[in-house]
């Protein structure tokens, strides 16, 4: 697992094409958003939490489509399979390396929808920044296994997005309640049967990655 987590680190830091091109992408969303809904209060209850939830999602699509082309570009997909890894080593190594990259992705998108949409983000932020680490963890161990299924097709990141995103939908609509429901003063607490559901989600994720992996990628 940090063979291959090592090795997508030490690529994204060479090239900084990830982290950069999605953080980008987030960002604009975020803009975007913030010019075509006047502000005020209300409008910061309605929309920053779709803005964030949304930034991370489509950020995270591109992350996972750029992590595996780097593994179909000159057959490096087929060095790790004939690697001596084991398959759950090769699943969690890939998956934590995407999730590191989305966090970093939200790292830079938080702030800025805190900042166009008027969030107090240093009262809800560590609450929001939970909410975002547990949705990451799904989005990192799902995206990871379909983005093994997906690889070798024509239409890779069409066929991912087609795929991924119904199957992240308990994770984004969980999260977006949560956040919105943070926004008006919830505490923890009150929001803790959408932090449930973000946690089943989390280890249906992960258990199905270490299950399915292995006969996804050698078939």
């Amino acid at each position: 697992m940090w063979t291959v987590l090592r090795k997508d680190l030490t690529i994204e830091l060479r090239t900084r094409e990830i982290v950069t091109t999605a953080g980008f992408f987030g960002v604009l969303v975020a803009l975007l958003a913030s010019v075509a809904y006047a502000t005020g209060p209300s409008t910061t209850i309605r929309v920053a939490p779709g803005t964030l939830w949304l930034s991370v999602a489509f950020a995270s699509v591109l992350a996972l489509g750029r992590t595996w082309q780097r593994e179909r570009e000159d057959s490096c997909f087929v060095g790790l399979l004939t690697a001596p890894l084991p398959r759950g080593a090769l699943f969690l190594g890939k998956a934590a390396g995407v999730f590191l990259f989305v966090t970093a992705i939200e790292l830079v998108v938080l702030p800025v929808v805190a900042l166009v949409l008027h969030v107090e983000l240093l009262v809800v932020g560590p609450q929001v920044a939970l909410l975002l680490m547990l949705g990451t963890i799904g989005v990192a161990a799902m995206g990871t296994l379909f983005g093994a299924m997906t690889v070798r097709t024509r239409a890779r990141d069409l066929a991912l997005a087609t795929v991924l995103f119904p199957l992240l939908s308990p994770t984004l609509i969980s999260g977006v309640a949560a956040t919105r429901e943070l926004l008006q003063g919830a505490t923890l607490a009150e929001v803790s049967d959408y932090i449930i559901l973000l946690l089943v989600f989390d280890v249906i994720a992960l258990l199905g990655g270490l299950t399915m992996f292995g006969s996804l990628v050698d078939e």
